[in-house]
């Protein structure tokens, strides 16, 4: 996991918050309007003349601009939204906060005051509202997850209640914005509905199931008895359907093969795993729900990739925009976890190949009597951007097949270039970056970890076309054409080993062995 770049990690999360939420004021009722005509909204409601009387603070500036127009009141009622608010309140201790610390019960008895319609209690009930909106929103977006963010603009700032209070105002439902939480990621609302209705894994965990043959459905034995005990099922020696479904379950939520057959894996996860605490799916929902907490909302335009799932997701508008496979780092060159922003395309773009892969399968190929150029590949004579074209023969292919000279080889531009058509930049220093892939079929394997670190696309066409919201073509055959992104889009670099996948969670391994020390961070924190 990386450390944030001088930013502490409970600051991470709120791009959403400090990328649109600043910007919307010109959208709102009043803001464009001149001050006599705020005021004549005032007085246009009697609700409105009864905020404009109380409301100071914090909040003072979201009205004023707004004409003390409520967000929660309907008519001269609480609107259906209040009581959602509620709701929600009342089940943070999912995100891990305290209830409390926002008043549920001292809110249900203004919404119950508030009732009759008494214009006092009415505003009264609506700033107590927006107060505890806003102090829920700024808390929600706190994470004990570290990132790296690449650039300054991207580091997130604590929003003000009246930012998070006028980003509410423009959804076209209070009630839908407060319900789903839309000031959080799509992906963090769903695995927080995951850990919602999760389950405690059943079962007696200090129950041992001995080693031994695989357990499959049909027999019978001592061994099925300790494992229908170890999962909770009734007394039996049977391996029936229902402890085929149990046993299904309980290696989805470890990240093993669900094949519901207790073999030799599936055994040692049950008994503990080397003396170590089975890692259950709460844990890892919880991880991957301060995970999914650093990302913005659907309304930033923004792009997530999923390393351990190998999986992108690209958002705008409120809502995903589209969804790909992707081939990700292996466990020994990993992707890294950061943000940046994606600001150019290189079309017929070069590849700087790794010196390891010269050494490994392009010195052999020259020495065997195939040329470099044969082979679609140049040497350059440094690994400046001033690089000139050098002559293969002036380099000693020996010394680079035994590992004592190290030159920079490049592939050409073409059909077979490991970049394909397009790679797409967020300027970093290790090198990373998104991009086409002719090797079309490892996109249908179910383990995508074969890359150095960078993100091959499955469609890169397609996410380029959303990028520049137009198909994206070169104008030649020339190599490196740069093409800047009219608007630079942020693009997070995430590891979910739970992510929602097709209305439920999908869990899968931990591939480059993160969770562990990650939970054991949180929970000293």
């Amino acid at each position: 996991m990386l450390a944030g770049r001088g930013a502490p990690a409970r600051r991470a999360g709120r791009l959403a918050l400090s990328l649109i939420l600043l910007a919307s004021t010109a959208a709102l009722p009043g803001v464009a309007a001149a001050q006599e005509d705020v005021e004549k909204t005032a007085e246009g409601n009697a609700v409105a003349q009864e905020i404009r009387q109380q409301v100071g603070g914090k909040l003072k500036e979201f009205y004023r601009a707004r004409g003390y127009w409520p967000l929660w009141i309907v008519g001269e009622a609480p609107g259906p939204q209040a009581r959602a608010l509620v709701d929600v309140i009342e089940t943070v201790e999912v995100d891990g906060l305290d209830p409390d610390r926002y008043s549920p019960d001292r809110l249900r008895r203004y919404i119950e005051a508030a009732e009759g319609g008494d214009l006092r209690a009415l505003a009264h009930l609506e700033l107590a509202l927006s107060g505890a909106l806003a102090d829920l929103v700024r808390d929600m977006r706190e994470t004990r997850i570290e990132i790296s963010y690449l650039e300054d603009s991207l580091e997130p700032t604590r929003a003000k209640p009246d930012a998070i209070l006028r980003r509410a105002a423009l959804a076209k439902s209070t009630l839908d914005y407060v319900r789903n939480l839309g000031w959080m990621s799509p992906l963090y609302t769903q695995l927080r509905e995951a850990l919602l209705s999760a389950d405690p894994d059943m079962g007696d965990a200090n129950v041992r199931v001995p080693g031994g043959p695989l357990l499959k459905p049909g027999m019978t034995g001592e061994r099925v008895l300790l494992l229908r005990a170890r999962l909770g099922l009734p007394d039996g020696d049977q391996y029936d359907d229902a402890l085929r479904a149990r046993v299904r379950r309980f290696q989805s939520a470890h990240g093993l093969p669900v094949d519901g057959i207790a073999g030799a894996r599936t055994i040692t996860a049950l008994n503990g795993g080397s003396g170590r605490r089975i890692v259950d799916r709460r844990d890892i929902l919880r991880l991957n729900l301060e995970r999914a907490r650093l990302l913005p909302d659907a309304w930033t335009r923004h792009i997530v990739v999923d390393a351990a799932a190998a999986r992108l997701w690209y958002y705008d508008s409120g809502a995903e925009q589209g969804t790909m496979r992707v081939v990700a780092g292996t466990p020994e060159t990993q992707t890294p976890m950061m943000a940046g922003m994606v600001r150019y395309a290189t079309l017929n773009p070069y590849w700087n190949v790794p010196v390891d892969l010269v050494r490994k399968r392009i010195a052999p190929k020259v020495l065997a009597g195939v040329s470099l150029e044969r082979q679609g590949y140049e040497a350059l004579s440094d690994w400046t951007a001033e690089a000139r074209v050098i002559p293969a023969s002036t380099i000693d292919w020996r010394g680079v097949e035994a590992g004592t000279v190290e030159p920079r080889v490049r592939e050409l531009p073409g059909r077979g270039n490991s970049m394909g058509s397009v790679k797409f930049m967020f300027p970093n220093d290790l090198g990373i970056y998104l991009h086409d892939t002719p090797q079309k079929k490892l996109f249908s394997k179910p383990d995508r970890h074969f890359s150095n670190g960078c993100v091959r696309l499955e469609d890169a066409g397609r996410l380029g076309e959303w990028l520049f919201n137009q198909p994206l073509k070169p104008d030649s055959s020339a190599p490196e054409q740069h093409v800047p992104v009219p608007e630079p889009v942020p693009v997070y670099l995430m590891y979910f080993t739970a992510s929602p996948d097709g209305g439920g969670v999908k869990y899968v391994s931990d591939v480059y062995g993160r969770d562990r020390p990650a939970l054991q961070h949180l929970a000293s924190r």
